[in-house]
């Protein structure tokens, strides 16, 4: 039987309980495309034709594909989709996430034995690895941004078309919360993140907007507070429909979860981690994430890019699911 590990950075020992499967990935949504009450998991894997033809087909790999990371696992939709592409009894996939109700879920869900899953941050994949003495896999899928379970759950913020706490943390039992966040720092700082997370271009109106609840010792605690400020600030456009939020609390994620942090510090220790001809499979959902993506391969000669430009879902996809519009997914293959 296999069971779901939860993997911490302490030396605490590790518990354990049973594992599962399920998944998909979304940077924007739309009050129309959830169910805030849904307690199943609502995932659909993004990109799931092109994640298994980089990683599992033969013609790609340049030695047979034996170890596979799944670094976002979710839901599983990618791990079970990789688990069929690849039917070798001596094949493992390990997969990755830092949200503690991935565990919750998965727990009552019957799954590949040759499937192992940690509740751990992907760059802790050495320590992964290192469960199984192994040192490098042979290829890492890193399918970036939120959840469709995330955005559904009410307690956690995600979701700025329903009300709740003003969290935004991945994993609620670490860290500090955006509401706090926003409380411990500056009409400068909050002002900044905002524009270089979130692209904002009035994000100094809305940092003035927050700071000034603060000193009236109304701060702000909740989604709907932040929208509201968000929706008074940001004039809406003519010709985008993008809610007046959207470029806020995304920002605040990034901020409280250190989103771009680990990935940039992924990036740059990743080659240690996969095998020569290893590819590594990325699939980002705003131009932050790509931005990076794309330098990081090019900038780094242990890489070389199997990708030229990002693709793309195709137009069945969205049409089947649009929260994978905004995808963008690249390819590199260790030297």
């Amino acid at each position: 039987m296999n069971r779901f590990r939860v993997l911490d950075s302490s030396s605490e020992p590790m518990k354990t309980t049973e594992n599962g499967i399920g998944e998909t990935n979304v940077d924007e949504i739309d009050a129309n495309e959830i169910d805030a009450n849904e307690i199943d998991t609502c995932h659909v894997s993004v990109m799931p034709d092109e994640v298994v033809y980089w990683v599992a087909d033969p013609t790609v790999a340049e030695t047979p594909t034996k170890i596979v990371v799944d670094g976002t696992y979710g839901g599983g939709g990618h791990s079970r989709l990789l688990l069929e592409a690849l039917p070798a009894d001596d094949v493992r996939v390990i997969g990755l996430d830092r949200d503690p109700a991935v565990s919750a879920r998965v727990s009552s869900e019957t799954h590949d034995p040759r499937l192992t899953v940690f509740l751990a941050s992907y760059e802790q994949v050495p320590k992964a690895l290192d469960q199984f003495d192994l040192t490098a896999a042979d290829a890492l899928v890193l399918d970036l941004g939120l959840s469709s379970d995330q955005l559904a759950d009410r307690e956690r913020g995600f979701s700025y078309t329903v009300d709740g706490p003003l969290d935004l943390r991945f994993d609620p039992e670490n860290g500090v919360p955006a509401s706090r966040w926003l409380a411990m720092h500056d009409e400068k700082q909050i002002a900044d993140a905002i524009y270089q997370y979130g692209e904002e271009r009035f994000s100094r109106r809305i940092a003035r907007a927050i700071v000034a609840k603060q000193r009236e010792r109304q701060p702000i605690s909740t989604v709907n507070e932040l929208v509201e400020i968000c929706r008074r600030c940001v004039p809406r456009s003519r010709n985008h429909d993008i809610h007046p939020a959207t470029r806020t609390f995304q920002a605040l994620r990034i901020a409280v979860n250190d989103e771009l942090g680990i990935l940039e510090r992924t990036l740059r220790d990743a080659p240690n981690w996969i095998a020569p001809g290893g590819r590594m499979v990325i699939i980002s959902f705003h131009s932050l994430e790509d931005r990076i993506v794309k330098n990081a391969f090019r900038e780094d000669d242990r890489w070389e890019i199997l990708t030229k430009k990002p693709l793309r879902p195709t137009e069945s996809e969205v049409a089947h699911n649009a929260r994978s519009r905004s995808a963008k997914l690249r390819v590199a293959r260790r030297r």
